[in-house]
Protein backbone atom coordinates (compact mmCIF):
# COMPACT_ATOMS: atom_id res chain seq x y z
CA UNK A 1 0.00 0.00 0.00
CA UNK A 2 1.69 3.31 -1.06
CA UNK A 3 1.19 6.26 1.75
CA UNK A 4 2.24 9.78 1.03
CA UNK A 5 1.95 10.57 5.38
CA UNK A 6 5.58 10.72 5.79
CA UNK A 7 5.20 13.44 3.34
CA UNK A 8 2.57 15.18 4.92
CA UNK A 9 0.35 15.01 1.70
CA UNK A 10 -3.17 14.02 0.74
CA UNK A 11 -4.54 13.17 -2.49
CA UNK A 12 -8.08 13.85 -3.90
CA UNK A 13 -9.97 13.47 -7.02
CA UNK A 14 -13.06 14.53 -8.21
CA UNK A 15 -14.23 13.37 -11.43
CA UNK A 16 -17.44 14.46 -14.39
CA UNK A 17 -17.60 10.32 -15.84
CA UNK A 18 -20.25 11.09 -17.97
CA UNK A 19 -18.47 14.17 -19.89
CA UNK A 20 -15.29 12.25 -19.49
CA UNK A 21 -12.82 14.98 -17.43
CA UNK A 22 -12.00 15.80 -13.99
CA UNK A 23 -9.30 17.30 -11.33
CA UNK A 24 -7.10 16.03 -8.87
CA UNK A 25 -5.81 18.10 -5.61
CA UNK A 26 -2.60 17.31 -4.18
CA UNK A 27 -2.50 19.24 -0.74
CA UNK A 28 -0.66 19.37 2.49
CA UNK A 29 -1.96 17.41 5.28
CA UNK A 30 -1.91 19.96 7.83
CA UNK A 31 0.45 22.43 6.50
CA UNK A 32 2.12 24.11 3.04
CA UNK A 33 5.04 22.85 1.12
CA UNK A 34 7.66 24.74 -0.15
CA UNK A 35 7.53 24.17 -4.41
CA UNK A 36 9.33 24.69 -7.32
CA UNK A 37 8.53 23.53 -10.87
CA UNK A 38 9.97 22.80 -14.34
CA UNK A 39 8.11 23.30 -17.68
CA UNK A 40 9.85 21.90 -20.68
CA UNK A 41 6.17 21.56 -22.91
CA UNK A 42 5.71 24.45 -25.22
CA UNK A 43 1.46 24.39 -24.88
CA UNK A 44 0.96 24.71 -21.56
CA UNK A 45 -1.87 25.90 -19.62
CA UNK A 46 -1.18 27.20 -16.17
CA UNK A 47 -1.75 29.97 -13.32
CA UNK A 48 0.71 31.06 -10.89
CA UNK A 49 3.64 29.45 -12.27
CA UNK A 50 5.71 32.59 -11.53
CA UNK A 51 5.38 32.45 -7.84
CA UNK A 52 7.04 29.16 -7.57
CA UNK A 53 10.57 31.04 -9.47
CA UNK A 54 13.49 31.76 -6.97
CA UNK A 55 13.14 34.33 -5.51
CA UNK A 56 9.98 35.39 -5.37
CA UNK A 57 8.41 37.03 -2.23
CA UNK A 58 5.97 33.56 -1.36
CA UNK A 59 7.91 30.96 -0.89
CA UNK A 60 5.21 28.40 -0.20
CA UNK A 61 1.81 26.65 -1.57
CA UNK A 62 -1.04 25.52 0.03
CA UNK A 63 -2.18 22.57 -2.86
CA UNK A 64 -0.93 22.01 -6.46
CA UNK A 65 -4.04 21.32 -8.57
CA UNK A 66 -4.34 19.35 -11.68
CA UNK A 67 -7.58 19.56 -14.23
CA UNK A 68 -9.00 18.50 -17.57
CA UNK A 69 -10.61 21.03 -19.77
CA UNK A 70 -7.89 22.77 -21.08
CA UNK A 71 -8.01 26.68 -20.15
CA UNK A 72 -11.56 26.05 -18.78
CA UNK A 73 -10.43 23.92 -16.04
CA UNK A 74 -8.55 26.35 -14.49
CA UNK A 75 -11.90 27.49 -12.84
CA UNK A 76 -11.47 24.46 -10.46
CA UNK A 77 -8.82 25.87 -8.45
CA UNK A 78 -11.42 28.49 -7.18
CA UNK A 79 -13.03 25.93 -5.29
CA UNK A 80 -9.77 24.89 -3.75
CA UNK A 81 -8.72 28.26 -2.87
CA UNK A 82 -12.40 28.24 -1.54
CA UNK A 83 -11.67 25.53 1.34
CA UNK A 84 -8.59 26.78 2.11
CA UNK A 85 -10.13 29.71 2.81
CA UNK A 86 -12.90 28.17 5.20
CA UNK A 87 -10.07 26.44 7.23
CA UNK A 88 -7.64 29.49 7.35
CA UNK A 89 -5.15 28.18 5.15
CA UNK A 90 -3.12 30.45 3.11
CA UNK A 91 -0.98 33.26 3.09
CA UNK A 92 -1.44 35.83 5.94
CA UNK A 93 -2.45 39.08 4.89
CA UNK A 94 -4.87 41.70 6.99
CA UNK A 95 -7.99 40.52 7.33
CA UNK A 96 -7.82 36.74 6.25
CA UNK A 97 -5.50 34.65 4.17
CA UNK A 98 -4.87 34.47 0.30
CA UNK A 99 -4.62 30.43 -0.63
CA UNK A 100 -1.74 29.80 -2.92
CA UNK A 101 -2.85 27.08 -5.50
CA UNK A 102 -0.62 26.73 -8.38
CA UNK A 103 -2.73 24.72 -10.95
CA UNK A 104 -2.22 23.16 -14.72
CA UNK A 105 -4.54 21.55 -17.24
CA UNK A 106 -5.10 18.74 -19.56
CA UNK A 107 -6.47 19.05 -22.93
CA UNK A 108 -9.13 16.63 -22.70
CA UNK A 109 -12.10 18.31 -24.12
CA UNK A 110 -12.15 15.32 -27.39
CA UNK A 111 -11.86 12.05 -27.81
CA UNK A 112 -13.37 10.47 -24.62
CA UNK A 113 -16.06 12.60 -22.72
CA UNK A 114 -17.90 15.82 -24.06
CA UNK A 115 -16.04 19.11 -25.26
CA UNK A 116 -18.22 21.32 -22.66
CA UNK A 117 -17.48 18.46 -19.74
CA UNK A 118 -15.11 20.88 -17.86
CA UNK A 119 -13.99 20.42 -14.29
CA UNK A 120 -15.76 23.31 -11.88
CA UNK A 121 -14.85 25.24 -8.19
CA UNK A 122 -17.44 23.04 -7.13
CA UNK A 123 -15.33 19.87 -8.01
CA UNK A 124 -12.11 21.93 -7.10
CA UNK A 125 -13.47 22.14 -3.55
CA UNK A 126 -14.77 18.05 -3.43
CA UNK A 127 -11.17 17.04 -4.07
CA UNK A 128 -10.10 18.72 -1.45
CA UNK A 129 -12.38 17.20 0.96
CA UNK A 130 -11.55 13.95 -0.69
CA UNK A 131 -7.87 13.76 -0.43
CA UNK A 132 -6.33 11.06 1.43
CA UNK A 133 -2.82 10.00 2.28
CA UNK A 134 -3.94 6.22 1.76
CA UNK A 135 -5.17 3.95 -0.58
CA UNK A 136 -5.58 7.08 -3.38
CA UNK A 137 -7.16 5.68 -6.56
CA UNK A 138 -5.18 5.59 -9.58
CA UNK A 139 -6.04 4.94 -13.45
CA UNK A 140 -9.26 6.69 -15.19
CA UNK A 141 -9.50 8.75 -11.67
CA UNK A 142 -9.81 13.12 -11.30
CA UNK A 143 -7.77 14.61 -14.03
CA UNK A 144 -6.89 11.28 -15.42
CA UNK A 145 -10.91 10.20 -16.27
CA UNK A 146 -10.31 11.54 -19.71
CA UNK A 147 -6.65 11.16 -20.98
CA UNK A 148 -5.25 9.59 -24.17
CA UNK A 149 -2.10 8.82 -25.20
CA UNK A 150 -0.48 7.87 -28.40
CA UNK A 151 -2.17 10.39 -30.99
CA UNK A 152 0.41 10.71 -33.74
CA UNK A 153 -2.24 8.68 -36.25
CA UNK A 154 -4.76 10.71 -35.30
CA UNK A 155 -7.61 9.99 -31.92
CA UNK A 156 -8.98 6.73 -33.69
CA UNK A 157 -5.46 5.16 -33.33
CA UNK A 158 -4.99 6.61 -29.53
CA UNK A 159 -5.26 4.71 -26.13
CA UNK A 160 -6.45 5.72 -22.46
CA UNK A 161 -4.15 7.24 -20.54
CA UNK A 162 -4.32 8.05 -16.82
CA UNK A 163 -3.54 9.03 -13.59
CA UNK A 164 -0.36 7.45 -11.87
CA UNK A 165 1.22 7.32 -8.56
CA UNK A 166 4.75 5.66 -6.96
CA UNK A 167 7.29 5.69 -4.20
CA UNK A 168 10.67 5.29 -4.00
CA UNK A 169 12.45 4.95 -0.70
CA UNK A 170 16.08 4.90 0.13
CA UNK A 171 17.64 4.78 3.88
CA UNK A 172 18.19 8.88 4.39
CA UNK A 173 15.20 10.40 1.95
CA UNK A 174 11.91 9.14 -0.34
CA UNK A 175 10.46 10.55 -2.98
CA UNK A 176 6.69 10.20 -4.64
CA UNK A 177 5.80 10.84 -7.67
CA UNK A 178 2.09 11.60 -8.77
CA UNK A 179 1.28 11.95 -12.73
CA UNK A 180 -1.69 12.48 -15.29
CA UNK A 181 -0.52 10.99 -18.56
CA UNK A 182 -2.36 12.93 -21.72
CA UNK A 183 0.61 12.52 -24.20
CA UNK A 184 1.02 13.06 -28.00
CA UNK A 185 3.46 10.13 -27.59
CA UNK A 186 3.67 6.32 -26.93
CA UNK A 187 4.60 5.39 -23.25
CA UNK A 188 7.21 2.74 -22.77
CA UNK A 189 8.04 0.32 -19.89
CA UNK A 190 11.65 -0.02 -17.75
CA UNK A 191 12.79 -2.12 -20.86
CA UNK A 192 11.66 0.25 -23.49
CA UNK A 193 9.02 -1.77 -24.84
CA UNK A 194 5.71 -0.01 -25.50
CA UNK A 195 3.13 -0.58 -23.63
CA UNK A 196 0.51 2.15 -24.54
CA UNK A 197 0.41 4.13 -27.80
CA UNK A 198 -0.50 4.85 -31.28
CA UNK A 199 -2.08 2.04 -32.90
CA UNK A 200 -1.83 1.16 -36.89
CA UNK A 201 -5.67 0.26 -38.38
CA UNK A 202 -4.14 -3.57 -37.76
CA UNK A 203 -3.73 -2.67 -33.79
CA UNK A 204 -0.28 -2.87 -34.32
CA UNK A 205 2.54 -0.13 -32.20
CA UNK A 206 3.38 2.19 -34.65
CA UNK A 207 5.79 3.58 -33.00
CA UNK A 208 5.91 7.74 -33.06
CA UNK A 209 9.35 7.81 -32.68
CA UNK A 210 10.38 5.91 -35.68
CA UNK A 211 7.64 7.77 -37.36
CA UNK A 212 8.72 11.29 -36.78
CA UNK A 213 12.19 10.08 -37.54
CA UNK A 214 11.11 8.90 -41.07
CA UNK A 215 8.77 11.96 -41.26
CA UNK A 216 5.91 9.66 -41.94
CA UNK A 217 3.64 12.16 -39.66
CA UNK A 218 1.15 14.61 -42.27
CA UNK A 219 2.55 18.05 -41.45
CA UNK A 220 -1.11 18.98 -39.84
CA UNK A 221 -0.99 16.59 -37.20
CA UNK A 222 0.35 19.40 -34.74
CA UNK A 223 -3.05 21.30 -35.25
CA UNK A 224 -5.08 18.13 -33.87
CA UNK A 225 -2.53 17.02 -31.42
CA UNK A 226 -3.22 18.72 -27.90
CA UNK A 227 -1.37 16.82 -25.75
CA UNK A 228 0.28 17.02 -21.71
CA UNK A 229 1.64 15.47 -19.18
CA UNK A 230 1.59 16.56 -15.10
CA UNK A 231 3.48 15.59 -12.60
CA UNK A 232 3.67 16.05 -8.77
CA UNK A 233 7.02 14.98 -6.85
CA UNK A 234 7.55 14.84 -3.16
CA UNK A 235 10.73 14.50 -1.22
CA UNK A 236 10.17 14.09 2.75
CA UNK A 237 13.50 16.21 3.28
CA UNK A 238 13.68 19.90 3.25
CA UNK A 239 15.29 21.56 0.34
CA UNK A 240 15.70 25.31 -0.90
CA UNK A 241 13.45 26.71 -3.47
CA UNK A 242 16.95 26.33 -5.83
CA UNK A 243 17.22 23.19 -5.15
CA UNK A 244 13.78 22.40 -5.53
CA UNK A 245 13.39 23.45 -8.79
CA UNK A 246 17.00 21.53 -9.21
CA UNK A 247 14.64 18.44 -8.67
CA UNK A 248 11.96 19.29 -10.50
CA UNK A 249 13.99 19.38 -13.49
CA UNK A 250 15.81 16.35 -12.95
CA UNK A 251 12.23 15.00 -12.61
CA UNK A 252 11.59 15.64 -16.60
CA UNK A 253 14.30 12.92 -17.47
CA UNK A 254 11.62 10.32 -16.36
CA UNK A 255 9.38 11.97 -19.16
CA UNK A 256 11.80 11.53 -21.74
CA UNK A 257 12.68 7.77 -20.47
CA UNK A 258 8.68 7.05 -20.84
CA UNK A 259 7.58 8.78 -22.86
CA UNK A 260 8.43 8.91 -26.54
CA UNK A 261 8.31 11.98 -27.65
CA UNK A 262 8.09 14.16 -24.72
CA UNK A 263 8.15 18.21 -23.91
CA UNK A 264 7.43 18.66 -27.68
CA UNK A 265 6.09 21.30 -29.16
CA UNK A 266 1.99 19.51 -29.54
CA UNK A 267 2.62 19.28 -25.62
CA UNK A 268 2.50 21.05 -22.06
CA UNK A 269 4.93 18.80 -19.86
CA UNK A 270 5.30 20.08 -16.76
CA UNK A 271 6.65 19.41 -13.23
CA UNK A 272 5.95 20.56 -9.83
CA UNK A 273 7.90 19.60 -6.67
CA UNK A 274 7.08 20.03 -3.61
CA UNK A 275 9.38 19.49 -0.12
CA UNK A 276 8.42 20.54 3.72
CA UNK A 277 9.59 23.43 4.94
CA UNK A 278 11.58 22.27 7.57
CA UNK A 279 13.22 19.02 8.70
CA UNK A 280 15.91 17.06 8.11
CA UNK A 281 18.54 17.67 4.95
CA UNK A 282 19.39 15.22 2.77
CA UNK A 283 22.00 15.05 -0.36
CA UNK A 284 20.50 16.53 -3.63
CA UNK A 285 21.38 14.30 -5.93
CA UNK A 286 19.83 11.48 -4.47
CA UNK A 287 16.53 13.02 -4.12
CA UNK A 288 16.98 13.93 -8.07
CA UNK A 289 17.78 9.77 -8.79
CA UNK A 290 14.31 8.71 -6.48
CA UNK A 291 12.06 11.32 -8.14
CA UNK A 292 12.92 10.23 -11.29
CA UNK A 293 12.70 6.87 -10.20
CA UNK A 294 9.31 7.43 -8.71
CA UNK A 295 8.25 8.87 -11.69
CA UNK A 296 8.98 6.39 -14.05
CA UNK A 297 6.87 4.15 -12.61
CA UNK A 298 3.89 6.36 -11.88
CA UNK A 299 4.19 7.17 -15.55
CA UNK A 300 3.81 3.41 -16.40
CA UNK A 301 0.92 2.43 -13.87
CA UNK A 302 -1.17 6.01 -14.62
CA UNK A 303 -1.68 3.63 -18.16
CA UNK A 304 -1.61 0.47 -16.93
CA UNK A 305 -4.42 1.05 -14.76
CA UNK A 306 -6.44 3.41 -16.83
CA UNK A 307 -9.92 1.82 -17.99
CA UNK A 308 -10.99 2.42 -21.88
CA UNK A 309 -13.82 4.49 -23.03
CA UNK A 310 -16.04 6.51 -25.67
CA UNK A 311 -14.05 3.75 -28.25
CA UNK A 312 -10.56 4.32 -26.87
CA UNK A 313 -9.03 1.17 -25.64
CA UNK A 314 -6.61 1.08 -21.99
CA UNK A 315 -4.29 -1.74 -20.78
CA UNK A 316 -6.44 -2.30 -17.63
CA UNK A 317 -9.89 -3.02 -19.99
Amino acid sequence: MTSLSRFGLAVGHAADPNGGTGCTVVRGISAPHRAAVAVIGRATGSRELALLEPGHLVERVDAIMLAGGSAYGLDAAAGVMRWMEARGRGFAVAGGVVPIVPAAVLFDLEPCGRFDARPTAAMGESACDRATSENIDEGSVGAGTGLTVGKALGRGGAMKGGFGLAVCESNSCAAAAMVAVNAFGDVRDVSGRIIAGARTPGGTFADTARLLAAGSLDPAFGAAAPNTTLAVVAVDAAFSRVELQQIARAGTAAYHRRITPAGSSVDGDIVFALSPMDGPRAPLVQAEMLVVAALEEAIERAVRLAIGRDGVPGIAD
